[in-house]
């Protein structure tokens, strides 16, 4: 039996005094957060990269023009979701991800200062807790974005993964941000929707045992990885939606996010 989800959260979040759901949402200021998938795409070094092939570009017999490709790529690579099944045994799989969860009113907590420093920065709860100090407390089931500045490096491989290499002896090379273990907790315990970043993976890069994966994962909280354009985004009042290609039983997938600003 086909499953109907009803996701009220869109209507209570744009709905409100102003203009009317049909109008913000035809005439508002939309940003993309999604790069292209192209050869450019950056992928994990052990994951097959993206792959076109041309089937058909060209005018029929008929007379009339067709244009068919084939695609082939990992499930994780370019702006991809990580479903909470990547490494929570039982745990959601792509296609069961709630739509609230990837519907939803987006909070940007920016830490590109702290990456300049340091390629291997891990988000701190104190950044979290500062966030808050100035804009007030992370909503329960909003999609918490980190910022850190690492798309601006998009798509130099040495730049945003630390090394061109590909296949397993690349992994002890990866430079990256992500967060730190206690700061994926400390969303955990917020019941935060979903939790995005800039960066190839949550985990930074030289994570040996994923730990923030496996923390978030727990919770049913899936990840957005690769976001692209968070700069064009406020801190709050922003609304994303992030939907995957819906892969049955998949451990995440490419992934269309986009965001309506207020």
């Amino acid at each position: 039996m086909r499953r109907l989800q009803i996701v009220p959260v869109l209507l209570l979040s744009i709905s409100c005094s102003g203009p009317s759901l049909s109008d913000r949402l035809a005439m508002g200021t939309w940003v993309d957060l999604t790069y292209p998938f192209d050869s450019t795409a950056i992928y994990w070094p052990t994951a097959q990269p993206f792959r076109l092939t041309v089937v058909s570009a060209q005018r029929m017999p008929g007379g009339y023009y067709y244009a068919a490709n084939n695609f082939a790529a990992a499930e994780h690579g370019g702006t991809h979701l990580d479903a909470p099944v990547h490494f929570g045994q039982g745990k959601h799989t792509t296609d069961q991800i709630p739509l609230s969860q990837l519907m939803a009113a987006a909070v940007v907590i920016d830490v590109s200062h702290q990456a300049d420093s340091t390629a291997d920065y891990r988000v701190l709860p104190s950044d979290l807790r500062n966030w808050e100090s100035a804009h007030g407390a992370i909503p329960e089931g909003s999609i918490v974005l980190i910022r850190t500045g690492w798309g601006r490096r998009w798509p130099d491989r040495q730049r945003v993964l630390g090394t061109t290499k590909t296949g397993a002896a690349a992994v002890p090379e990866l430079h990256f941000p992500g967060l730190s273990l206690d700061a994926a907790r400390e969303l955990a315990r917020r019941r935060v929707g979903a939790v995005g970043i800039d960066t190839p993976s949550i985990d930074y890069g030289q994570s040996k045992n994923y730990g923030v994966h496996r923390r978030l994962f727990a919770a049913n909280i899936p990840a957005f990885e690769n976001v692209a354009h968070m700069e064009e985004l406020p801190v709050t009042g922003a609304f994303v939606i992030a939907l995957p290609m819906k892969i049955t039983g998949g451990s995440g997938g490419p992934l269309r996010i986009v965001a309506l600003l207020p």
